[in-house]
C-alpha cells in the first residue's frame, strides 16, 4: 500500500535534526507541501519553505501562522518534532534546566496548537479524514529513564496533552485528529551525546557498555533509522489513519515490550 499526501499542507518543527529532516523527506516524498522550521537561520531541509523558529516564542508561531494563512489558507498537518534533552542526575538538575526543557518540549506544543488551530479547523471542514496533529513524545514518555527525569517528564506531558486534545477536539466537532509518536533509540546525534553523558555520570563504564545496554532493550536487535519514524508520521498525516486519534503510536523496536 502506497500512502499519498498530494496537496497536503504540512508544518514540521525541529526540521534540521536527524528525525525532523527524515520526517520532512518522508512527507515530501509522499507528495506533501512541507513548511519546515528550526532554530537555525538556514538549514538544508527537504521542504517547500523553511523558517527560523523559536518554538517557545508565541510571536514566532504567529509569524509562521500568518505565512501559512496567506500562502495556503489552511493547514492539514502539524508535526511537532522540536525538542531538547538534558542528561543529569535528579540531585544536580537545576530548576533553570528543568523549566527550559518543559518550555521547549511541552509549552511549545500548547502554543503551536493554539496558533495553528484556526488553520487546522479549516482543513478539518473539507479534508477527508480531517486535519492531523502529530506530537513527538518518546518511549521516555511511557516509561522513565535514569538521568533523564526532566526529559521523561516533558514527554509524558506531551503524551497526555495529545490525548486530551484529541478528546476535546472530537467533542467540539473540529475533525482534527491528535496523536503522539514514541520513538525508541534512533541513530541520531542526540542518542550518541546521551550515551557519552551516561558514561560521564557513571551510569555505565563505557560507550560500548551504553550501546550494549540500549541494544539489549530493543528486541529487534538494532537502533532505529530516522526514516523509519518518517513512515509512521506519513501514515498519521494521511487519510489512511482517519479513525486514529488519541493514541500513542510507538515506533521503538520493541523497547516498551521489554
Amino acid at each position: 500500500m502506497t500512502i499519498r499526501l498530494d496537496d497536503t499542507i504540512a508544518l514540521v518543527t525541529g526540521a534540521a535534526g536527524g528525525i525532523g529532516r527524515a520526517v520532512c523527506q518522508a512527507l515530501k516524498d509522499a507528495g506533501a507541501r512541507v513548511i519546515a522550521t528550526d532554530l537555525s537561520e538556514r538549514a538544508d531541509v527537504p521542504a517547500e519553505a523553511y523558517f527560523p523558529h523559536d518554538v517557545a516564542d508565541p510571536a514566532d508561531w504567529q509569524r509562521i501562522a500568518a505565512y501559512i494563512d496567506g500562502k495556503y489558507g489552511r493547514l492539514d498537518a502539524l508535526v511537532n518534532v522540536a525538542a531538547i534533552v538534558a542528561v543529569d542526575s535528579i540531585a544536580n538538575t537545576t530548576l533553570e534546566t528543568w523549566r527550559k526543557i518543559q518550555s521547549v518540549n511541552v509549552e511549545s506544543i500548547l502554543i503551536g496548537t493554539q496558533s495553528m488551530l484556526e488553520l487546522l479547523k479549516k482543513s478539518g471542514k473539507t479534508r477527508k479524514g480531517g486535519a492531523s496533529i502529530v506530537n513527538f513524545s518518546s518511549v521516555g514518555g511511557l516509561r522513565g529513564a535514569a538521568f533523564a527525569s526532566a526529559y521523561c517528564t516533558s514527554k509524558g506531558a506531551v503524551t497526555l496533552f495529545s490525548k486530551s486534545a484529541a478528546i476535546e477536539f472530537g467533542v467540539l466537532g473540529y475533525n482534527i485528529r491528535v496523536n503522539s509518536v514514541h520513538p525508541g533509540a534512533i541513530k541520531t546525534d542526540m542518542i550518541h551525546s546521551m550515551m557519552r553523558r551516561y558514561v560521564e555520570l557513571g551510569g555505565v563504564p563505557s560507550i560500548e557498555a551504553a550501546e550494549a545496554s540500549i541494544l539489549a532493550n530493543h528486541p529487534i536487535g538494532r537502533l532505529g533509522d530516522p526514516v523509519e519514524i518518517g513512515g509512521g508520521v506519513v501514515y498519521l498525516c494521511s487519510t489512511a489513519s482517519s479513525f486514529v486519534t488519541g493514541t500513542e503510536f510507538v515506533i521503538d523496536g520493541g523497547f516498551t515490550a521489554v
